[in-house]
């Protein structure tokens, strides 16, 4: 990894900041945080380090680099009151990419370049945030989709000590999101099944749009091992599972329509990066309990060790059972269809296999899997229907 800055050194020499007074003049605002309630400290913002290291990563974006680093620095310089970095880094680009980024650099003091021979975002935010100097890391994509605008309410709650992490979303009532009808799909089913089979409590993984407290960034980085696209979703995963608060910002957003990411590919990726980042959690890959007391600085209680030993262990039978029912169902739907093929239309004889098999295996996980009796099994229900039209467009 190497890097051109006109300001300091290394990335590796530099120290994350020591807390200190609380920031101002930055709104709070957006979506409540979740996680525990405990505040840390406010970052000190009197530091000789950049307050703030927003990267960008970027892979043979030589068409689009220069306008996006002026306009982010522009709009940095006159609206954000205090100290910045914009570190571009380069993820082996084969065009002027890397050129352009340099010749910026000697132009704007606050630039910095960092060019990593492999490709990939989460490899590229995970050296570049652990090597940063800054108390307050961030990182947007090359094309600006994301509203400006909603940078000062994603810093606000990190600066205050009020939350570990911020995220935009474009997934609540208050985004405003301009895209196809393709890959608003996708992205809401790849969040749904994040909801209903992670427990994940977050709205939108994979908006390109995120910060983080350098503080929590040295600790919980180390255990991301996804190297791409996942690598947004393990971290929030981790994070929630760690007790972190996670700031929900809604944005505005729109879709950039040259955009050379495949949206399909990317989504199948990602669901081979949940079965991963499962397996990791129940075999113990992830120490959660000792993450958890080392973010909190302070020993876990008995107590808490002994929820989570239990917790670990209620996972396994959990998916143990899980798995099960699936197999039943898989069985249940080849003898409903083979039963209706004798004298209705194949397509309709599918429809009817997997509608029932659906509705039942809701209700039998929602029973046996996750021990929930009573209360309102609508929306359980209506989550799995929606699987079930998944699969039924497959």
């Amino acid at each position: 990894m190497t890097l051109t800055d006109s300001t300091s050194g290394t990335l590796q020499d530099a120290a994350v900041a020591p807390p200190g007074p609380p920031s101002a003049g930055l709104p709070s605002t957006g979506l409540p945080s979740r996680g525990r309630a405990v505040r840390r400290a406010p970052v000190d913002t009197r530091t000789a380090v950049p307050v703030l290291d927003v990267t960008i990563p970027v892979f043979n974006e030589e068409r689009d680099l220069e306008e996006c680093l002026r306009r982010l620095h522009n709009h940095l310089h006159d609206s954000f009151p205090h100290s910045f970095r914009i570190t571009v880094a380069d993820n082996a680009s084969t065009d002027g990419t890397l050129k352009i980024a340099e010749r910026l650099a000697r132009e704007f003091p606050e630039l910095a370049v960092v060019h990593l021979d492999e490709k990939g975002r989460g490899n590229a935010l995970r050296k570049v945030w652990l090597a940063s100097p800054s108390p307050v890391l961030a990182y947007m994509d090359v094309d600006l989709s994301t509203d400006l605008a909603a940078l000062p309410p994603l810093l606000a709650p990190l600066i205050s000590g009020h939350s570990d992490l911020a995220i935009g979303t474009r997934l609540t009532r208050n985004s405003r999101v301009v895209r196809g009808p393709k890959r608003e799909f996708i992205s809401r089913s790849y969040n749904l099944m994040l909801h209903s089979f992670m427990g994940a409590r977050f709205s939108d993984a994979q908006c390109g749009f995120k910060a983080i407290r350098a503080d929590v960034a040295q600790q919980i980085l180390p255990y991301t091992v996804d190297n791409s696209w996942f690598f947004d979703t393990e971290l929030l995963v981790l994070a929630e599972r760690c007790g972190l608060r996670v700031h929900e910002v809604p944005v505005d957003w729109v879709d950039d329509p040259d955009s050379s990411v495949d949206v399909l590919r990317t989504a199948l990726a990602d669901v081979r990066g949940m079965a991963r980042l499962t397996r990791d959690l129940v075999y113990g890959r992830i120490p959660v309990p000792e993450l958890r007391a080392a973010l909190a600085r302070g020993p876990l209680p008995a107590s808490s060790r002994e929820d989570e030993q239990t917790r670990g262990s209620s996972l396994f039978g959990q998916l143990v059972r899980f798995a099960v029912i699936g197999a039943a169902s898989t069985l249940a739907y080849l003898l409903i269809f083979l039963f209706c093929r004798g004298f209705m239309d194949p397509q309709l004889a599918n429809f009817l296999a997997l509608l029932i098999t659906a509705v039942a295996n809701t209700g039998a996980n929602r029973r046996f899997t996750f021990g929930i009796q009573g209360g309102n099994p609508v929306r359980h229900h209506f989550e799995g229907l929606i699987v079930f039209g998944i699969g039924l467009l497959l």
